[in-house]
């Protein structure tokens, strides 16, 4: 068997379908790559410009927009070359570089959208001591823990994976994953198992908080009219995002550990890839201009915007 000494990086697995498939991807891919890129880089933009939207849950917004581009940055660049490739092959480092991104904006996903529903409940179960509660030390205290707490979860992980010695060079999935890279080693993965079981069950303690919230989030909802308007307009949107990249996660996790390759492929690598693709769309979507203040504001930036380059070219 090879060890990793004796070679320098790994084959991906690779899309099973003909050129003109493979072309449809790139083209769609493409778009939709670019498409993240603009909702998100729109919504920083405008909470970052617009002083009445520097509140707490703008700014926890905004935090999820930027891992958002962080995330799908880590994957699509390599992504969007192999559709074009012959070899799909990724340097050991490059691939423990793409592992850190992934498995960090996976866990920062999970913290920024926990540390949000905390937001929300004050604000609806508490609006009187909102402002009390949610000062700004507290707001710096939140980002630091949601982003924290991933860099040295992932950080950890790699690290563990890293000093692993490997007997085999081919990952059997699209992008590089932890797991895949710890099933190749030629040594026990103990430390690895019970490092992972400790990082999920923390991942896991996030949702009790978010649980109790959301129930005291419905019961208030059943007692004011009020309150359940607020609650459609910002908690239902922030609750499907939750639900979405949760699922997917779950099933990305689970089905690297315990699936069968009886399932098939195509399936497999779309419910691989999306919780990558569809909460970096989804979010600003969904949850950010679904808010009526970043609504207003990011479409009056645009239509600005639009009417100055206009004036320019017309002079």
């Amino acid at each position: 068997m090879d060890n990793i000494s004796h070679f320098t990086g790994f084959t991906l697995s690779q899309l099973e379908e003909s050129m003109s498939v493979k072309q449809t991807c790139l083209a769609l891919s493409v778009a939709v790559y670019l498409l993240i890129i603009v909702l998100n880089v729109l919504l920083i933009v405008t909470i970052l410009l617009e002083k009445s939207l520097h509140e707490p849950m703008y700014i926890f917004l905004c935090s999820l927009c930027i891992n958002g581009l962080s995330g799908t940055t880590s994957f699509y660049p390599k992504f969007l070359y192999d559709l074009i490739s012959d070899t799909h092959v990724i340097s050991y480092n490059g691939c423990l570089l793409q592992i850190w991104f992934i498995y960090g904006s996976a866990i920062c996903e999970f913290t920024t959208l926990s540390v949000m529903s905390y937001d929300r409940y004050v604000a609806i179960c508490r609006p009187l001591d909102y402002h009390s509660v949610m000062t700004n030390k507290t707001v710096v205290n939140l980002l630091l823990f949601s982003w924290l707490f991933p860099t040295v979860s992932s950080t950890i992980a790699l690290l563990l994976s890293k000093r692993l010695s490997l007997c085999g060079s081919h990952i059997d999935k699209l992008y590089c994953d932890n797991w895949s890279v710890v099933k190749l080693s030629c040594e026990p993965i103990l430390i690895n198992n019970i490092y992972g079981f400790l990082a999920l069950s923390a991942c896991v303690s996030l949702t009790i908080p978010i649980i109790w919230s959301y129930i005291k989030l419905i019961i208030a909802c059943i007692k004011s009219t009020e309150t359940k308007t607020k609650f459609m307009h910002t908690c239902l949107p922030h609750l499907l995002c939750l639900i979405n990249f949760t699922i997917a996660l779950i099933f990305d996790v689970m089905y690297a550990r315990y699936g069968s390759s009886d399932f098939p492929r195509s399936l497999r690598n779309f419910l691989a890839l999306e919780f990558l693709i569809v909460p970096p769309i989804f979010n600003p979507l969904i949850y950010g201009l679904k808010l009526t203040a970043v609504r207003k504001r990011a479409f009056r930036a645009v239509k600005v915007k639009g009417r100055d380059l206009f004036n320019i070219k017309k002079r």
